[in-house]
């Protein structure tokens, strides 16, 4: 197989191939090697590459080796997710060269499935924006149009993979954080259930953020989810076991649901058109695949929802700096961050600790209201994203009005942050491809700890739509 084939080809048959010796583990890596150099100068994705480490561990694998992702390269997201002799930089100048001595859970259940990590991929700072555009490292570019973004806050993964650079990339989602570059660059995004993917050991309760991964099917996603899942010990919150393997569920059909299209946003924002065709183009596909399908809405649209959710993001601001003092020994200071990070810190600092609790426990409320819906459906279809991916600079993290840049960036991603007040699993899928030439995805959200429904339907939506052949306009 070519060299340029084989970075074309999912994680599963990737890991096939290196099964059964057509293909090996060093012969994968070095395609993933040599795409990251022709197209990180342009594309920007990875914050450091290792490819003698990464060389090294392929050179320790053989045919035969029945782990389900032996042999295949990933990057990992350079966010809260520390690895072994690896610069930790979160983004951040702060960070320095700080290099944690210990790995993630969700890193090591990634090694030990496998995987071969060639880099960290590239997030804003603190992973705080909708767009990967940090000062320290630069913009990662949208594969698709170099002028745009390719999301946030797991912008780097997604142009990684959308670029070929890797079949698989790790990511993080607080906010849309997996789902928003999936539907930038044309992937499959899952955000897994609270608490089905530990954060330890380092973060403890994980309110809003998820682990997951971006890939180009969803075939991927199952099988790596079902590696990512499960309890370790000390975590203070787990989601129910599913019944079966993730990817058995992905593999089966999954019955006439009830379906919801749900077109207005939890916020009063003007969604593009093409993004609300998008959504009635799946809900007239899922109406043809058997599914009972209606619009309607979702008793989301609190009036102070945004601001609740917004005091969370500038709590979370603060946290990352004390994080970085702790973690480095150093001072914070305000030269250390973007004007952004610093005026949300500020903020943040306001926050006293029972008016933080009563946001959380206002939030509850609000999910409470919202998860009670599925009682009465399945699924609620929504667009993934408000906007058409923007160009590069629309979200401006040199600006210290914090409340302009937070408010735009919550005008390009509506639809994504309450599944993360309510902890549901939710999904981009790339079911359409814009005039402009841009992917053009959509949003599932799932009952609580319901990905299997949502990996079933999914692989019905793949397949009666398949988006596999899709290639950005890269060399």
């Amino acid at each position: 197989m070519s060299q340029s084939a084989s970075v074309w080809l999912d994680a599963l048959t990737l890991a096939g191939q290196v099964r059964s010796g057509e293909v090996s583990a060093t012969q994968a890596v070095e395609a993933s090697l040599a795409r990251i150099q022709a197209l990180q100068p342009s594309i920007n994705a990875f914050t450091q590459v290792r490819a003698e480490q990464a060389l090294e561990a392929a050179a320790q694998i053989r045919a035969g080796d029945a782990r389900p992702f032996a042999g295949v390269p990933i990057g990992i997201k350079d966010l809260f997710s520390p690895m072994a002799g690896w610069r930790q930089s979160q983004g951040s100048n702060l960070f320095g060269d700080w290099t944690p001595d210990y790995d993630a859970y969700v890193v090591r259940r990634l090694k030990q499935a496998g995987c071969l990590i060639v880099g960290t991929t590239n997030t804003p700072e603190f992973g705080l924006v909708a767009t990967t555009e940090p000062s320290r490292f630069g913009p990662t570019r949208n594969p698709w149009d170099l002028e745009r973004t390719a999301g946030g806050s797991s912008g780097g993964s997604g142009a990684a993979v959308a670029a070929g650079m890797v079949p698989v990339a790790h990511g993080s989602d607080g906010g849309g954080s997996i789902r928003i570059p999936a539907a930038c660059c044309g992937l499959v995004g899952l955000k897994p259930s609270r608490g089905r993917v530990s954060p330890g050991p380092d973060l403890g309760d994980a309110y809003l953020s998820s682990d997951g991964v971006l890939t180009h099917t969803v075939a991927d996603t199952a099988a790596l989810l079902d590696v990512m899942a499960g309890y370790e010990w000390g975590d203070a919150n787990w989601a129910t076991p599913p019944a079966t393997s993730f990817a058995q569920a992905a593999n089966r059909q999954p019955g006439r649901l009830r379906i919801r299209v749900v077109t207005t946003p939890p916020i009063d924002v003007v969604v593009d058109p093409t993004c609300l065709e998008a959504a009635r183009q799946a809900a007239d596909l899922l109406s043809d695949l058997g599914h009972q399908v209606e619009e309607g809405r979702l008793p989301w649209d609190a009036p102070d929802g945004l601001e609740l959710f917004k005091t969370l993001w500038t709590v979370g601001a603060s946290f990352g700096i004390a994080f970085g003092g702790l973690m480095t020994g150093r001072s914070p200071r305000q030269e250390d961050v973007e004007a952004f990070t610093w005026a949300m810190h500020r903020q943040g600092e306001r926050v006293d600790a029972v008016s933080f609790l009563a946001t959380v426990t206002r939030l509850q409320a609000l999910a409470r209201q919202v998860v009670a819906e599925w009682e009465h459906t399945d699924l609620v279809l929504t667009p993934a994203l408000a906007e058409r991916p923007l160009k590069l600079g629309e979200i401006d993290t040199s600006s210290a009005d914090a409340s302009a840049t937070f408010y735009r960036a919550a005008e390009f991603t509506p639809f994504t942050p309450i599944v993360n007040v309510t902890g549901q699993p939710a999904i981009s899928l790339p079911l359409f491809h814009g005039k402009d030439g841009l992917p053009l995805g959509i949003q599932l959200i799932g009952a609580p700890a319901g990905e299997a429904t949502l990996l079933s339907v999914a692989s019905q939506l793949e397949i009666a739509s398949p988006w596999a052949d899709r290639r950005p306009p890269l060399p």
